[in-house]
């Protein structure tokens, strides 16, 4: 490969991360809304509760699960500003080099599989509650529940596409001697 052809795939393959890093980005503000609806209808719930003693189930559900569909759709973005706790005590002081073969190979061998065993039980998951129109044990719950175990399949779409721009970005420096990537800013305007 020459020296032109190496920087043209690495401005490709960080075209793709910039991409998937836009669309986590949009994610991430999905979530932020999610949090705040999160906030919002559990003090909704306990102040019904305690001030006027409406106790309502479904309001209950709802922030569970905008709670856990804010955590499933939000490992993406976590992934992508760097949020996971990571063992810095060898990473640190490798090289961009060194750095992006630990990242090629932790995405590759380590995520993927995850994934990919998330996906095929998560669909089962979803599947079966989706099939039998699942819904809340409680009368008065939310019905649909197969949309809550559908989270886990946004979790695994949101953090492997996440993953797809890690392993290109690794492959950038690798392969095509790109200069390591610069840390994403966190998300400043949310709510």
């Amino acid at each position: 490969m020459s020296e032109g052809d190496g920087s043209d795939a690495g401005t490709v393959l960080e075209a793709i991360a910039s991409r998937i890093d836009r669309f986590t980005d949009g994610v991430g503000r999905v979530v932020a809304w999610l949090t705040f609806a999160t906030v919002v209808v559990c003090f909704a719930t306990v102040y019904l509760r305690y001030v006027f003693h409406i106790g309502e189930i479904w309001l209950q559900e709802l922030y569970a699960w905008t709670h856990v569909a804010a955590i499933t759709m939000g490992a993406g973005y976590v992934l992508m500003k760097g949020g996971f706790v990571r063992v810095d005590l060898l990473y640190a002081r490798f090289s961009p080099r060194g750095k992006a073969l630990v990242e090629l190979f932790g995405t590759l061998f380590l995520m993927a599989p995850f994934l990919a065993m998330m996906a095929v039980s998560g669909w089962s998951f979803f599947h079966t509650s989706y099939v039998m129109n699942e819904a809340s044990q409680w009368e008065n719950g939310l019905r649909a529940l197969w949309l809550l175990k559908g989270t886990l399949l946004l979790f695994v779409l949101t953090v492997g596409l996440q993953g797809i721009a890690v392993i290109a970005r690794a492959l950038a420096v690798l392969l095509c001697h790109q200069p390591a990537p610069a840390p994403v800013p966190a998300l400043s305007d949310a709510p």
